[in-house]
């Protein structure tokens, strides 16, 4: 249980890193750029990736490549949501993106939806609604209906409606666990698929950044060596906890999941002031429930 609990620590800290980032006006690209080498070298010293199976990977690279895409464009989306929406709804929102993979599984590739699962997915669609729900009397500079950041106006961010970073968070993740699970039905390694991604993710964001000439800030890659070690240790942590816990898969889905988004809940309401309506607090509550339904069985 600790990898459990380490893994849930992680994944929190890297919502609490991003939202210090915003709060400083810290470039969150540079910093996640500069996280994906240090999370490319923490896989290859702690998962020892097989680089004599890439000649393998065939039609698999297609994948990778879009993984290479998406997964630094969610990190700036999901540094968009926190600083719009706060870590609580954010980290919600990135733990309901379980259901688009089961959505996927039935209606995509032939998978049976049982009663529990649909069951499961209502509550989700339902604590997504809630999450996403604002009061227009309470908008301010810092969580109102629509982006208003210096930064965001300089980078063509500004009057897009926040909900629209929590919906990217949600399909985003969702996509991605899509993605990874695809690569693994295609007989490819998890921790060379990872070692490759992160690679790519990397190289693709360092030829942005250079191309859209950005002004390099020390803060932000000394930042990613934070991030990228953060994140490495979520995913090695989770891998931990599945072996640790090889029969009993449903604990580490749940514990993960519920515990990602009590502690958000926590950190977000004494540590940043943030505040919920009573149907944000219902869409807390919803998301709970739908992980239990969705794994504990």
């Amino acid at each position: 249980m600790s990898y459990l609990v380490i893994a849930v620590l992680c994944s929190v800290a890297v919502s609490i890193l991003l939202k210090i980032l915003r709060q400083h006006d810290i470039d969150i690209r540079q910093t996640i750029m500069a996280g994906y080498p240090v999370a490319f070298l923490l896989t290859w010293a702690f998962l020892k990736p097989d680089l004599s199976k890439v000649a393998d990977l065939n039609t698999a690279w297609g994948i990778i490549l879009l993984l290479g895409i998406l997964l630094p464009l969610v990190f700036v989306i999901l540094g968009r949501a926190i600083e719009s929406m706060g870590i609580i709804a954010t980290d919600a929102a990135q733990r309901l993106s379980l259901i688009i993979p089961i959505v996927a599984a039935f209606a995509l590739f032939g998978e049976v939806l049982t009663l529990q699962r649909t069951w499961g997915i209502f509550l989700g669609f339902m604590a997504l609604v809630a999450l996403l729900y604002r009061r227009p009397e309470k908008a301010n500079a810092n969580n109102s209906i629509y982006a208003r950041t210096d930064t965001g106006e300089k980078r063509g961010l500004a009057k897009i409606p926040v909900g629209s970073w929590l919906l990217g968070v949600w399909v985003g993740y969702g996509v991605i666990d899509i993605l990874f699970k695809q690569v693994a039905k295609q007989g490819t390694a998890f921790p060379l698929t990872l070692f490759m991604t992160f690679g790519l993710a990397g190289l693709l964001l360092l030829v942005y950044l250079i191309i859209n000439k950005t002004r390099w800030e020390s803060k932000a890659l000394l930042s990613g060596v934070v991030l990228g070690m953060l994140n490495m240790g979520n995913i090695y942590a989770y891998i931990k906890a599945h072996q640790t816990l090889a029969d009993s898969p449903s604990v580490v889905f749940t514990g993960m999941n519920v515990g990602v988004i009590a502690v958000a809940t926590l950190v977000g309401v004494f540590a940043f002031k943030e505040s919920l309506s009573k149907f944000n607090m219902l869409g807390i509550v919803l998301a709970i429930a739908c992980v239990f339904v969705l794994f504990w069985s």
